[in-house]
């Protein structure tokens, strides 16, 4: 049995449609097959809510009378970028004032979220179009011209579980790591995440229409470093950190309750986002895939206090459990990562579908194929000197 967007949505504008988080599906493939999950459920909500670092946002903030052409740009004392034409920025979640480390982009665009006055302060060289040279002035969500949410790289497919063999403790992105291999961490929600539930991505593209921090929002790209390249497991999830996705939407109105300016102890400022991808089941394939289960999403656990050496493997039934075996011993674990509050997205997501405020849109571009991340090489010379544009 297959279906199509359109029936789907007008089962959605009927009334009629069958709507389940993630959560339960999975327990109901438990005495369920997939051919009849397919035919019964028309859509799978799935919900995440971490620390995502590549994550921002683009504020037009107007012109002032005379006019300025702002080339270096501070919001409440952080620096932020100047290179976008005369009044526009982009602040991204890990920009900070390094006087102030513990407040940064993130925290600014959750305050201008929440309706809070920013002091904004630029400077320009002057020029004949635009002639001011300094501006001083409190902005907020009503004043801007325009503001929206853009992260080029959220809801990482899946993510290694970070633990710390040495003798020291060491701070991370992926929270506070304890010597000896004391405690780890990991950040993805398991079966609730939305790219493990269409690992291949096949209702997840360019104009996907998804939640995104309690507004809606679209897929606009892949993310960066999106990585198919990545090793699976016999369920077909890959065992690391694989596919990404770039989203965008509307920041004026989205709510704090899933944007959350954060800062990571001697590591650095970020932004919690919240993300709920709605998966239409079109097929028994489709079927098969949202009914995946935490104990069968593996993940790798790395040593992040040696380069990132992998020390083996776990499952999510294990990590969520506050407990996983490595090499004989027993290790407590944590989330960096918000699942009560996946709960409540999937859930929200499920209730907007099921009353007819939220329709799916099919991607108009797929992800790409055969991908994988390239390292940066430290080289001391350039392998490309010819700069000369080629003669037509």
């Amino acid at each position: 049995m297959s279906k199509t967007y359109q029936q789907i949505n007008e089962r959605i504008k009927n009334g009629e449609a069958v709507v389940l988080t993630a959560e339960e599906v999975s327990q109901l493939a438990r005495t369920m097959p997939p051919e009849e999950i397919a035919e019964k459920v028309d859509v799978v909500t799935t919900g995440t809510f971490g620390a995502m670092c590549s994550s921002g946002a683009f504020i037009n903030f107007g012109h002032s009378e005379p006019p300025i052409r702002m080339e270096r740009i501070e919001l409440n004392g952080v620096g932020v970028s100047g290179g976008l034409a005369a009044v526009d920025t982009y602040i991204g979640a890990a920009d900070c004032n390094p006087a102030n480390p513990a407040y940064g982009g993130g925290h600014i665009i959750e305050e201008f979220v929440d309706g809070k006055d920013i002091l904004l302060e630029a400077w320009g060289k002057g020029t004949d179009c635009y002639p001011r040279k300094h501006i001083r002035t409190y902005i907020n969500r009503d004043t801007v011209n325009e503001a929206c949410l853009y992260n080029p790289r959220n809801a990482y497919q899946n993510y290694n579980v970070a633990t710390n063999t040495t003798d020291r403790t060491l701070h991370t992105y992926m929270g506070t790591l304890l010597p000896r291999m004391k405690n780890a961490s990991y950040s993805t929600s398991g079966e609730l995440s939305p790219l493990l539930n269409d690992p291949e991505c096949r209702t997840i593209g360019l104009g996907t229409r998804i939640f995104l921090a309690g507004a809606e929002g679209y897929v606009a790209w892949n993310g960066t470093q999106f990585d198919t390249a990545k090793e699976v497991n016999g369920h077909g999830i890959p065992t690391g950190n694989a596919r990404t996705i770039a989203v965008i939407g509307d920041l004026r109105e989205m709510r704090t309750e899933y944007l959350r300016g954060v800062y990571y102890e001697r590591y650095g400022c970020s932004l919690f986002v919240g993300i709920g991808v709605p998966i239409p089941i079109l097929d028994t394939d489709l079927a098969r895939r949202v009914s995946i289960r935490n104990e069968q999403i593996e993940t790798t656990v790395v040593d992040y206090g040696n380069g990132n050496a992998v020390l083996g493997r776990t499952d999510y039934a294990a990590l969520q459990s506050g407990e996983i075996e490595i090499g004989g011993r027993r290790i407590r674990t944590s989330p960096v990562s918000s699942i009560s509050k996946a709960r409540e997205i999937a859930e929200l997501l499920k209730e907007r579908i099921r009353s007819g405020r939220f329709l799916l849109s099919a991607p108009v571009r797929p992800m790409p194929a055969g991908t994988a991340m390239k390292k940066l090489r430290i080289r001391e010379t350039p392998e490309r000197t010819d700069r000369k544009t080629q003669e037509p």
